[in-house]
């Protein structure tokens, strides 16, 4: 792998970080919330909603580039 490549996805996975913590830091309770609500979704919904979400990521992957 050329040192380019490493870059972007070391770039890449230190923005999702950034964006993941964003709601846990400014709505601590909401977050706790949501998770426990997560929890009682079924598998297959939150498969769909992994499948829809990685989707969607390489459309804009695909447009933007």
């Amino acid at each position: 792998m050329s040192s380019e490549l490493i870059n972007g996805l070391v770039i890449g996975f230190c923005l999702m970080l950034i964006f993941e913590g964003i709601i846990p830091f400014l709505y601590p309770q909401r977050w706790r919330n949501l998770v426990q609500q997560l929890a009682l979704v079924s598998d297959r919904s939150l498969r769909f909603i992994g499948l829809g979400s990685m989707l969607l990521g390489v459309f804009l992957l695909y447009v933007v580039h």
